[in-house]
C-alpha cells in the first residue's frame, strides 16, 4: 500500500495536550453488552459453528414450515417451499462466494439465518395474498417475484454498495476562527471494522483521502469487525491501514464501543504510529497564524452517565478562543452537548443503520437516541452534529451488507 502522504509541505503549529484532573464517574461493565441488539446479534451468530450438514438440514427444516404454511393449496405447498430452498441456496453460494473474492469475510451460518428471515416473511406473504385472492397464481407469482427481489437486493448490498465509498463535503462556520482565515480542511473517518482488507480499503479510501488533501484527519473508533476483534491478522491489516494516514496538522483518534475496541488490546493498535488516541484528553492546535483549534477526545462507554461526567471535566480545558470539535463514538451525547460552546461533534457508531429502508431511514441505530439522530448532520442550539455513515461492515451476524446506505468519508472545511 501507498502511503497516504500530503502533497503539501507541513504547516508550522503547535499542539499541547490536556486531561481533566477530575475523573470520570465510573463506567458500568460491559453495559453496551447488556442492550437488546448485541444480545441478538450473539443469539443468532451461534449458527457461525455449525457444519455444511446443519445448515442444509436447517433450510430443509425451514422449507418444510413453508410447506405447512401452504398446506391449504396441496401439492402447491411443494412448489412453495422448493422456490424458497432454490433461493435459500442462491444465498448459500453468494456466502461462499465473498471471500473468496475477497469482498467479505466471516463464518457463513449466521448470514445465512440473517438472510432467511425475510424469504420466509415473503412466503408468508405470499400465502395471504393467495388466500386473499383465492388464486394460487396470484400466490405463487408474488413469491417468485418476492424472493426475486431479495436476491437483487442481497448482490446489490453485498457486492456494490459496501464498495461505493465516497467523500462528503461539508462547510463549518466558527465565531472563533477569523473570517478571512484560510479554511482548514479537516477530515473524519469512521467505523473501519477491518476484517481483512479489501479494495474499499487498499484502493478506494487511498484515493478518496488522496483527492480529499486534508489538513488535519480524526477517526471516531470501532477499527476492527466484530468478527475479529482478536484475530492477528486483522489487527495487522488495520496497521496497515492506520500507518498510511498523515496529514499536515496531525492525525488524531478516540476509541469507539468497548466490544469493538477492548481498552486492554486496542490501544496498542496505534503504537508506532504518527496518530495521538486522545482518551479523555484535549489536543489543543496553535497555528502559526494564531487560530486555535481544540479536539475533545472521549471514549466511548456508552454509559451516558459516566460518558456526561468525561465531557464536562474537558470542555473547561478548551480555550474559549477556539474552535471546539468533539471527538465521541456515538451521538448519544447530542443532547447534553448542544447545551455547551461545541461548534462540531463528530460521531459513527450508527453505521446510518447499515440497513435502510425507502421513506423510513434507518432499520436499527444501535444507539439509545434510536432514530432521532440516524445519520448525516443535525444542528441543535450552536452545535452541528454529524453521524458518519462509516466505511466497514459490523461483523456477527449483523447483515453482512449495506443497502440505500454507502460508506462514506467526510471532508469539512472550517473557516470563520
Amino acid at each position: 500500500m501507498e502511503n497516504y502522504q500530503s502533497k503539501e509541505k507541513t504547516k508550522q503549529f503547535t499542539v499541547t495536550y490536556h486531561s481533566a484532573t477530575k475523573e470520570r464517574i465510573p463506567p458500568e461493565d460491559e453495559i453496551l453488552e447488556e442492550r437488546w441488539l448485541h444480545q441478538l446479534f450473539l443469539i443468532t451468530h451461534l449458527p457461525a459453528k455449525w457444519a455444511w450438514w446443519q445448515l442444509a438440514t436447517s433450510l430443509l427444516v425451514v422449507a418444510s414450515g413453508v410447506w405447512l404454511v401452504w398446506w391449504p393449496f396441496g401439492s402447491g405447498g411443494i412448489i412453495a417451499a422448493g422456490i424458497y430452498l432454490g433461493f435459500a441456496l442462491i444465498d448459500w453460494l453468494l456466502l461462499w462466494w465473498l471471500p473468496r473474492s475477497n469482498r467479505s469475510f466471516g463464518p457463513i451460518g449466521a448470514q445465512l439465518l440473517v438472510n432467511t428471515v425475510p424469504r420466509v416473511g415473503a412466503a408468508i406473504l405470499s400465502m395471504v395474498i393467495a388466500w386473499l385472492t383465492g388464486s394460487f397464481m396470484i400466490g405463487i407469482s408474488t413469491l417468485v417475484i418476492l424472493q426475486l427481489f431479495g436476491t437483487l437486493a442481497y448482490l446489490w448490498g453485498t457486492l456494490v454498495e459496501p464498495f461505493a465509498l465516497a467523500t462528503t463535503h461539508r462547510s463549518i462556520q466558527s465565531a472563533n476562527l477569523p473570517p478571512n482565515s484560510p479554511p482548514i480542511r479537516l477530515l473524519h473517518l469512521s467505523d473501519l471494522h477491518v476484517e481483512r482488507l479489501t479494495r474499499r480499503e487498499i484502493h478506494h479510501l487511498r484515493e478518496q483521502i488522496e483527492r480529499a488533501r486534508p489538513d488535519i484527519i480524526v477517526i471516531t473508533g470501532d477499527y476492527l469487525n466484530l468478527s475479529y476483534v482478536d484475530d492477528p491478522t486483522a489487527r495487522t491489516e488495520v496497521r496497515k491501514v492506520l500507518a498510511q494516514l498523515d496529514a499536515p496538522y496531525g492525525v488524531y483518534a478516540i476509541l469507539g464501543s468497548p466490544p469493538v475496541d477492548p481498552r486492554d488490546t486496542t490501544p496498542s493498535l496505534f503504537d508506532g504510529m504518527n496518530i495521538r488516541l486522545l482518551r479523555d484528553e484535549v489536543a489543543v492546535l496553535t497555528l502559526e497564524d494564531g487560530r486555535m483549534l481544540s479536539l475533545l477526545g472521549i471514549d466511548c462507554e456508552h454509559d451516558l452517565i459516566s460518558d456526561a461526567s468525561a465531557f464536562e471535566n474537558l470542555i473547561g480545558l478548551a480555550p474559549a478562543d477556539s474552535m471546539r470539535v468533539l471527538l465521541y463514538h456515538s451521538p448519544e451525547l447530542m443532547p447534553l452537548v448542544q447545551k455547551y460552546p461545541v461548534d462540531l461533534y463528530l460521531c459513527g457508531h450508527t453505521h446510518g443503520g447499515q440497513i435502510r429502508m425507502p421513506f423510513y431511514g434507518a432499520v436499527v441505530t444501535s444507539s439509545k437516541t434510536g432514530k432521532r439522530y440516524e445519520m448525516g448532520p443535525y444542528t441543535e442550539q450552536n452545535t452541528t452534529l454529524y453521524i458518519s455513515r462509516g466505511i466497514g461492515l459490523e461483523g456477527l451476524s449483523a447483515p453482512r451488507m449495506r443497502l440505500l446506505c454507502p460508506p462514506e468519508i467526510i471532508l469539512f472545511t472550517l473557516s470563520g
